[in-house]
């Protein structure tokens, strides 16, 4: 996993760190890249410089690039007389080899790459019309852009687009990675992030979160001399009428995985004895599940009656993990008896996994109010209710009651689909059952559910009518490949 790094964080290297030349060395990683990323024979480049030190590191890049004989447009918008003192000193070079400025992109010309300086990691308010304007100019021209640290118009912290945002085909984040980057709008407009730490050490900087791209743990492979009991039970409880797949497919999920028994309670009335695609799955009345069961995920398709409040206080007494989804969600935010009794379960044994809607009714607030900090919403939500959280959404947020939070990378579109978060569900049930810890279960299910929906995409499967069924059994067959992978 990579580190994460807030606003202050990386204010505080880069005073660390300022008599180094950092601009000059940005500058300088910029041009590198845009050479790298310019195909033979491809040699004009546009450059859009803003009125802070982004646009600093742009007109350095700039000067780098023409020194190496690009033909380099520059457009720089802000007032030079206002520039901070490194991005004035690059301005002045810039003007002093005799280089032309322009304020506004030049109508006809013809570029094979534009160079992104317009903002970076302090923009905090929405962008004027003006700029706004600017960037609907730089996404028409429908050539690759070369971000520098993030995108123009998107906050670093959050992955918000505040007002317009730069759609970019890559971005060369400087010092450390930002979160804004892998989370809500930031996959969509930061492309392919590489980062370029400028030869500076983080190591006095704990940072404050995580990025998930790779298997973070895994089960020990299984001992030979083992049975079905030595892998957990799993009982999945929901299905209400009219509603009975969504249970279906996290206990199938949770069989997948590698629990040792399932046992599915609905609390519809039955309408058979068994699971004919999946045999192996015990169903039962949902009242009965509990007392079977090491684990239980409740809430995929439970619906919110009196009879569904009633399964639910009792799981909530119980002493087992519980793995909380959907109307169990719902039923939370809707009774103060469950939010008190889901309060003082102990530390370790809960998770909660919803969307954003979901997560608006715990805290109460509006959906777009949830969205707009990902990560801060996680954190209140995990503190307040005392239990890992995942925020589902692009980007998934995974935060912890001790204050630590992940964004994991993994998945792609083709998880826009109904049943993917009753799946995850029962993945992470599964986890748990087979005695991984809470945050490793967590951690390793929502990143193994992206990654099968990834390597299904790169199957030529999706991302279009993706189904839940298909992700559970490729993360069956991706989570057998790292377990028992040859060395």
């Amino acid at each position: 996993m990579k580190p994460l790094y807030d606003l202050a964080q990386l204010r505080e290297i880069e005073q660390r760190h300022a008599a180094e030349g950092l601009m000059e060395k940005a500058g300088l990683a910029a041009a590198s890249m845009a050479r790298k990323l310019l195909q033979e024979h491809e040699y004009s480049v546009l450059v859009l410089a803003g009125p802070g030190n982004n646009g600093g590191d742009a007109l350095v890049a700039a000067r780098h690039l023409r020194a190496a004989w690009y033909q380099v447009t520059v457009v720089f918008v802000g007032d030079s007389t206002r520039l901070p003192a490194d991005a004035a000193d690059a301005y002045e070079a810039w003007i002093a080899a005799g280089d032309e400025l322009l304020n506004e992109i030049p109508p006809h010309g013809r570029w094979q790459l534009v160079i992104d300086g317009l903002f970076g990691i302090g923009l905090s308010r929405e962008l004027d019309a003006r700029y706004c304007e600017l960037i609907r100019q730089v996404n028409a021209l429908g050539l690759p852009v070369l971000a520098l640290d993030i995108p123009s118009g998107l906050c670093m912290s959050t992955g918000r687009v505040l007002g317009a945002a730069v759609k970019a085909s890559h971005t060369l984040s400087f010092i450390g990675l930002k979160p804004g980057l892998f989370t809500l709008d930031g996959p969509d407009h930061a492309g392919e992030v590489h980062l370029e730490t400028l030869g500076l050490a983080q190591a006095n900087t704990i940072a404050t979160g995580m990025l998930v791209d790779q298997p973070p743990a895994l089960p020990l492979p299984r001992a030979r001399n083992s049975h079905k009991g030595s892998h957990g039970s799993v009982g999945v409880i929901g299905g209400a009428e009219h509603m009975t797949g969504a249970a279906i497919l996290a206990a199938r999920a949770a069989l997948l995985l590698g629990a040792g028994r399932v046992y599915c309670g609905l609390l519809a009335h039955q309408p058979w004895v068994l699971d004919t695609a999946q045999a192996e799955l015990m169903l039962h009345d949902a009242a009965t599940v509990p007392a079977l069961s090491s684990v239980l995920a409740v809430g995929p398709g439970m619906g919110t009656s009196s009879a569904a409040m009633a399964v639910l206080h009792e799981v909530l007494g119980q002493s087992q993990s519980l793995v909380l989804d959907a109307d169990a969600l719902n039923l939370v935010a809707a009774h103060h008896s469950l939010q008190q009794a889901l309060k003082g379960r102990p530390l370790a044994s809960t998770v909660l996994t919803p969307h954003p809607g979901e997560a608006a009714r715990l805290l109460g607030c509006r959906n777009d109010e949830v969205q707009v900090d990902r990560i801060a919403s996680a954190l209140k939500l995990a503190r307040t209710y005392q239990a890992a959280v995942v925020l589902k959404g692009c980007g998934s947020i995974i935060a912890l009651p001790d204050g630590r939070w992940f964004v994991n990378r993994s998945g792609n579109p083709g998880m826009a689909s109904a049943g993917m978060g009753d799946t995850l569900c029962g993945i992470i049930a599964a986890l748990l059952a087979q005695s991984m810890g809470m945050e490793q279960a967590v951690l390793l299910g929502v990143y193994l559910h992206g990654a099968a929906a990834d390597a299904l995409v790169e199957r030529g499967i999706g991302p279009i009518g993706l189904t839940a069924g298909e992700v559970a059994w490729a993360a069956r067959d991706l989570l057998n490949a790292w377990v028992y992978a040859k060395t």
